[in-house]
């Protein structure tokens, strides 16, 4: 099954790629929905950027919470995260902002994944703090963020193994099914 449906969100194309019968996009989208508006509600500065930014926003399934996509200029959100009832849509919304940011440095001549990738973490880490602080229940928004932003350039930005990734995407997305 791979169920793609196509929506605009407050002016953002939003596609969503939904490979997994359990999930209801409905409920991807909404959640979505309430992510983009907890970051329009507080830190404005950063979603008009975001708005600008990014062409669009992509949910599916992939190897991390988030990417951004430089080519297309698009925000990646793991379809699964976006559902979890474990994850609140405050920490949905600060995984989009935090792509946000790279977009931001994209578009201000920052090559991404550059040799200062730890440094654009970093950058990244740093918004994200401030938007955990001002959202209703960014606790943890806070501590995630804050513990990133105390480990070493590798570890802050560390390389993912794609193959291993997809590897344990499969293995989950059966073991659902």
């Amino acid at each position: 099954m791979n169920l793609t449906e196509r929506r605009v969100i407050d002016g953002l194309p939003v596609t969503v790629i939904n490979t997994r019968p359990d999930i209801d996009t409905a409920e991807v989208l909404s959640r979505l929905a309430t992510a983009l508006d907890l970051i329009r509600r507080y830190t404005p500065h950063y979603y008009r950027h975001l708005r600008r930014d990014f062409a669009g926003i992509l949910v599916k399934r992939y190897e991390c919470r988030g990417a951004y996509l430089v080519e297309p200029r698009i925000c990646l959100v793991e379809l699964t995260f976006v559902v979890n009832p474990g994850f609140s849509e405050a920490q949905v919304a600060a995984t989009i902002l935090h792509e946000a940011m790279h977009a931001r440095l994209h578009r201000l001549g920052v090559a991404v994944g550059s040799a200062d990738r730890a440094r654009q973490e970093r950058f990244c880490r740093r918004a994200e703090v401030e938007f955990g602080r001002l959202v209703p229940g960014g606790e943890r928004i806070v501590q995630r963020a804050l513990g990133s932003l105390a480990l070493g350039d590798a570890d802050v930005a560390p390389e993912i193994d794609r193959a291993l990734a997809a590897e344990r995407i499969a293995r989950a997305d059966r073991e659902a099914l």
